[in-house]
């Protein structure tokens, strides 16, 4: 038996092995047993003629956060490029082939992250990246106004409940915060994945707040 996958990625390189980003189409590679019938049930193709295969990297020697931050990106590139909706067409290979793969849900436990999480964080990454602007109710913010002291130096987050997005305001140890409404499908720190929105498209992690 064989196997292989297009690329692979760690907290220092994005390896494309087989190419998928720089072909179009791209090359095949092996990635999901032809016996497996989930992908042709979902998309009507098996996986290893029609989808690109990309492995997360992980060990004690790699920096899970640093691999995770490529690893959604890649995914999310690899969307924009092959014209691919985020919300629907990233499967994991443990999906597709329960019976022998875990991948990538053994991976993100490494960065304490699940595999609806990164759905999530694909999504938002490549939103951002192709310039669409989401509405608040794309994530599912609750409308219940409060206000709140920030415990530690915090970023105001410019667009999605996220760390990788922009920088809106960053506010000291002690401010007054004021939120406009809470979600809790956004990026998870330490297990936490609420956060507030301001009602003006920005966003604070909850976890550094001391609700009022």
């Amino acid at each position: 038996m064989s196997a292989s996958a297009h690329i692979f990625v760690d907290d220092k390189e994005i390896i494309e092995c087989i190419p998928a980003l720089e072909s179009t189409p791209p090359e095949k590679a092996w990635h999901v047993v032809y016996s497996s019938p989930v992908d042709n049930q979902l998309f009507g193709f098996d996986a290893n003629d029609a989808a690109i295969g990309i492995e997360y990297c992980y060990g004690v020697r790699i920096d899970a956060d640093e691999a995770y931050r490529k690893y959604v990106w890649v995914l999310a590139y690899a969307c924009h490029k092959h014209a691919l909706d985020p919300r629907r067409q990233v499967v994991g290979h443990f999906f597709l082939d329960p019976q022998r793969k875990t991948d990538p849900v053994t991976g993100l436990a490494h960065s304490r992250r699940g595999y609806e999480q990164l759905l999530k964080d694909v999504a938002i990454e490549h939103d951002q990246c192709a310039g669409i602007s989401p509405e608040l109710t794309d994530f599912g913010v609750s409308l219940q106004a409060g206000t709140g002291t920030a415990t530690v130096r915090l970023n105001i987050r410019k667009g999605a409940p996220s760390t990788r997005s922009p920088v809106h305001q960053v506010v000291p140890r002690g401010a007054q915060l004021s939120f406009a409404g809470s979600t809790n499908i956004g990026e998870a720190i330490n297990g936490n994945s609420t956060w507030y929105a301001d009602g003006k498209g920005n966003f604070f992690w909850s976890g550094a707040v001391q609700p009022a």
